[in-house]
């Protein structure tokens, strides 16, 4: 009788052994996931818990679909991990909020003006979205491009910044 190793994930779920996902960073400055006779361009999306920003990496095609789920970098091939940190440094950007200059509603935008320890940046919210309130009381913003603006602690802001969200805060 032969037997299979079947991992399950934490919610009893069979899950994909990593070794079976392959990533390339391509010279045009993509990055390929492989798995199975699957091949496709994909980006990098940062999952929840905050505490573990190199974990639970959700690798989404163009489409915005989830294409593969990485727990763990770790387990990953040399070649693959290798990949996988050129995408994080490239496009995993959070921008730490250290002021809100700005914010102004208009026709079904929210258009944020900051300025981050990056240095000052504006972006763009639906009206519908909010930011996210995270366990440790910050808040976190992810803008329409994607990219995700942290508010460590938002009580210890400037007066004036404490103003402009105090719709946001609980």
């Amino acid at each position: 009788m032969e037997s299979t190793l079947v991992r399950r994930s934490d919610d009893g779920a069979p899950r994909t052994p990593a070794a079976e996902l392959r990533l390339e960073w391509r010279v045009d400055g993509s990055l390929w996931a492989t798995k199975g006779d699957e091949e496709r361009p994909v980006s990098v999306r940062r999952c929840f818990p905050w505490s573990e920003p190199a974990r639970h990496l959700s690798l989404r095609d163009s489409d915005e679909e989830e294409f593969a789920l990485v727990r763990d970098p770790a387990e990953l091939d040399p070649h693959s991990r290798a990949a996988l940190e050129m995408a994080l440094a490239v496009a995993g950007f959070v921008f730490e909020v250290t002021r809100v200059l700005e914010i102004d509603e208009e026709v079904e935008i929210r258009r944020w003006r900051v300025e981050t320890r990056q240095g000052p940046r504006t972006f763009q919210t639906r009206l519908d979205d909010w930011p996210r309130t995270l366990p440790h009381g910050g808040l976190l913003i992810r803008d329409l491009a994607g990219d995700l603006y942290h508010l460590g602690r938002p009580a210890a802001l400037d007066r004036h910044s404490r103003e402009l969200l105090w719709a946001f805060v609980d």
